[in-house]
């Protein structure tokens, strides 16, 4: 069993022993402490929840709502939903805070407090830390019988969502309807098989084939969406009867493109295809974090705007998005942050603006994806052993490549030329994760290689 305690919230497997897996008990911890900081920090007694599809979702669920009222605040739940929707709920609920229940990408056996602040926005380092604290220390206590929250489930967000991406400047409904596209869905049966059929056909969409839509949590495949998963769809898409697949998450944060011959659109392009589009309306500023494409940075700069890398991590690409002002940003596993319409990623607003796009070119899905610059990402990892001093050793292969260009904001990241390699530590095992891109995928494997040699010998050398 796996309970993972972050700054971010709290993720692990259902069962076990408390504070061994995401227990009822656990779950009631941690969100105890939430709505203690809720009160503390805003004095605002009101927290939107809402949930994926996974078969613990009601379960935890029902912990968390009553928990929150035995606090005293006023829970809207709005039931199945996306994470994105609960963002943009807070705030139009004026309430002081939020929490999405949904482990995201990982699979059927987790679950997960994600936090939002009033904004509607992840909570900070900062206040993370706070929240953790309150759990360690049980700093919290309940209200009196008089004192408990209300409870309100409001069941139109979703429809609220859509009506939101249609508003959008930027998505031209009657240029999606005219070009009668033909879309295959794959929701991994979470509440994107709600969510992304309706906006599909309030777009205009002409046909929209549902695969794994029914919202019941059975996963069908590994629920990221990464190629070597998305099997069923791509082999819909080969037998030509499509113009192309669109792929979300459980919590439909993040999306992914499949082209209409079933060949993927690459993860890492969906920002860069969305970003293109939006800086052609709206010249600006763009985000992404260390390990994502080079593309984005060639798209901007082609654009005539400037590029900013972020540390790992969604909270910090949106204060580096927030710093520079862009006008889009994300990271490169198909999360879309598109600031007139919120600080969030964003598989609908994803979807709205990137079929704009392709209908706008005119041509096929893969026809736009060959006017992006063609990089490759090689993704590694060293296991150490415990005793190892990871941050030595990132400060010697530093030293090493003292003469590149080196960003250190989050582990080691080296630029040559138009290469680089991005070296982190994990912060809850011993690993040093490696991704290097080339414009080949023989020339990343080799640079990871070559900076994968590189540690080996550091650590030979520190044994001697």
């Amino acid at each position: 069993m796996s309970l993972i305690k972050s700054i971010s919230g709290i993720r692990g497997t259902i069962g076990g022993k408390a504070g061994e897996g995401l227990t009822p008990i656990d779950v009631v911890k941690f969100t105890a402490a939430y709505g203690a900081w809720v009160l503390e920090k805003t004095g605002n007694p009101k927290v939107v929840i809402g949930r994926d599809a996974r078969i613990s979702g009601d379960m935890v669920s029902r912990l968390v709502s009553a928990t929150l009222q035995g606090l005293g605040i006023h829970v809207i739940d709005l039931g199945l939903s996306t994470t994105p929707t609960v963002e943009l709920a807070v705030p139009m609920e004026k309430a002081g805070g939020g929490i999405i229940l949904t482990a995201s990408h990982n699979p059927i056996q987790w679950n997960a407090l994600k936090l939002l602040n009033a904004k509607g926005e992840f909570i900070s380092d900062a206040e993370g830390k706070d929240v953790l604290e309150k759990a360690e220390n049980e700093d919290f206590s309940f209200a009196e019988v008089k004192k408990l929250g209300d409870y309100t489930a409001i069941d139109d967000y979703l429809d609220r969502h859509i009506q939101h991406v249609l508003d959008l400047e930027l998505v031209d409904v009657e240029a999606i309807r005219a070009r009668g596209f033909k879309i295959v869905v794959d929701a991994v049966n979470s509440t994107g098989g709600i969510v992304v059929p309706k906006l599909l056909k309030a777009l205009g969409v002409e046909v929209v084939e549902e695969m794994y839509c029914t919202p019941d949590g059975h996963f069908p495949h590994n629920p990221e969406p990464l190629p070597e998963n998305l099997r069923d769809i791509s082999q819909k898409l080969e037998k030509g009867n499509f113009d192309l697949g669109i792929v979300v998450d459980p919590d439909v944060d993040r999306l992914a493109l499949i082209n209409e011959d079933g060949s993927p659109f690459g993860e890492e392009y969906t920002l860069v295809a969305v970003a293109d589009y939006v800086l052609s309306k709206t010249p600006g500023n763009t985000v992404s974090n260390l390990s994502s494409t080079r593309a984005l940075r060639d798209v901007t700069e082609k654009r005539g705007g400037n590029y900013t890398a972020a540390a790992v991590g969604e909270v910090n690409v949106v204060n580096q998005m927030k710093a520079v002002d862009a006008v889009i940003g994300g990271e490169g596993n198909g999360g879309i942050i598109y600031p007139a319409s919120h600080y969030g990623r964003d598989a609908l607003v994803g979807i709205g603006l990137f079929l704009t796009h392709l209908a706008k070119f005119g041509k096929s899905i893969s026809r736009l994806r060959a006017t992006y610059p063609n990089y490759y990402i090689s993704k590694n990892k060293i296991e150490l052993t415990p005793e190892i001093n990871v941050d030595k050793i990132l400060d010697e292969i530093r030293e090493k490549y003292k003469k590149q260009p080196i960003n250190d904001i989050d582990g080691v990241k080296i630029e040559f030329d138009k290469e680089w390699v991005h070296l982190r530590k994990s912060n809850t095992e011993p690993i040093i994760r490696i991704y290097a891109e080339s414009d080949s995928e023989a020339k990343a494997e080799h640079l990871a290689k070559k900076i994968i040699l590189d540690i080996k010998e550091v650590i030979s050398a520190s044994l001697i």
